[in-house]
């Protein structure tokens, strides 16, 4: 995966060395860009975690349904030295805020008759927790709560005391990955016991029983190698993984389904092909038309917005974002993984994972 495009889709990001990024001089009045809204009947609450895993901080973010949000103040996308060093990386250093998400920092978590069902999200190689934020919110907005972590030494992210790390340069696999995410799956199990302060409420609407993971290109990967060890994860949903590994996954008895753009089964580099047999559960595999690596993330509608702060041509644009159009991306985006977690962990019938829909075009079902 070392075309210019995949590159930036990968993270936005050319890993630039391991360390500490300093925050550029603000500047004054920058552009904001901007997230479509998610389309749940849900406030959102948002909150970070610092973890400490063997001497390894660790960054997560829990996502969740609340109330009485218009007193918390509403969560970026990602703080402001990460993005620029997530910019900067990337040659696309533009004068830009981040966008503000649907998430209120700290809100109360909104009462349920019951817990609610929990997804884990693992971000791509140099890339961030962040990166994945409009399904997240989505899957939020519809009563999930949903977990993202950036992976130490593969990632971009804020410490608590004001520090941002960067991608290093030691190889981080999807084994690294999928340990990051089961040493997470403990402190769920923890959250839901009370045993770590949360905002109101929020301890007690997690499932520790109801479980869920997706992931993007190398989190993907990541996903199956979790519920090759850990079966707690009762499903599993990958975004154009590549599903290639040492040692390679194995076979699953449980639900996963893949969407693909570039790592489709005869695809260069692309473990699809071999990875489809080994599943022997309830299996989907969906194709868009059109997308690029890029195209089940954010980057998809950010991209566009930093072309045209920055100048980028019409024909630079297409090797990023592919001929597939960013406001069918977001539907894609938001109604796919909706239904694939629906349906496993809610036990709802979806149609719309039962074959080709009108409403979406664009998505091609694989045999």
């Amino acid at each position: 995966m070392t075309t210019r495009r995949r590159l930036l889709t990968a993270a936005l990001a050319v890993p630039i060395g391991y360390g500490w990024a300093a925050a550029p001089a603000a500047a004054a009045a920058p552009a904001r860009l901007t997230l479509p809204a998610p389309t749940g009947p849900n406030r959102i609450g948002t909150v970070s975690l610092h973890l400490v895993d063997r001497g390894r901080d660790l960054m997560a973010g829990i996502w969740y349904p609340a109330r009485n949000t218009g007193r918390y103040p509403v969560a970026p996308w990602m703080p402001a030295a990460p993005l620029h060093a997530l910019l900067a990386s990337a040659d696309l250093d533009a004068d830009v805020a981040a966008p503000r998400t649907a998430g209120h920092e700290g809100a109360p978590a909104l009462p349920a008759a019951g817990r609610r069902p929990v997804v884990v999200f693992s971000h791509g190689s140099g890339g961030h927790r962040s990166e994945a934020t409009i399904v997240v919110q989505e899957l939020a907005s519809h009563g999930y709560v949903v977990v993202t972590v950036d992976h130490p030494g593969d990632s971009f992210s804020e410490l608590p005391d004001g520090r941002t790390t960067v991608p290093g340069d030691v190889s981080v696999t999807p084994w690294d990955h999928a340990r990051d995410i089961r040493f997470v799956l403990d402190r769920i199990e923890d959250l839901a016991a009370g045993r770590r302060p949360l905002p109101a409420g929020l301890g007690a609407a997690i499932d520790p029983h109801r479980i869920g993971m997706f992931g993007w290109s190398k989190g993907a990967t990541a996903t199956a190698l979790v519920m090759n060890a850990d079966r707690r994860v009762r499903a599993g949903l990958s975004l154009d993984g590549p599903m290639l590994s040492q040692p390679s996954p194995a076979d699953l008895d449980r639900p996963f389904m893949l969407m693909t753009a570039e790592f489709t089964p005869g695809a260069e580099e692309s473990g699809v092909a071999e990875f489809w047999p080994l599943l022997h559960g309830w299996r989907r595999q969906v194709h868009t038309e059109g997308a690029l690596h890029g195209g089940y993330c954010d980057h998809q509608w950010l991209i566009p917005q930093l072309a045209a702060i920055t100048g980028m041509s019409d024909d630079d644009l297409a090797g990023w974002i592919g001929t597939l159009d960013p406001a069918r991306a977001v539907r894609i985006q938001q109604a796919y993984p909706l239904a694939f977690f629906d349906l496993h962990l809610r036990g709802q019938r979806q149609r719309l994972l039962e074959g080709p829909s009108p409403a979406f075009p664009e998505v091609r079902f694989v045999p």
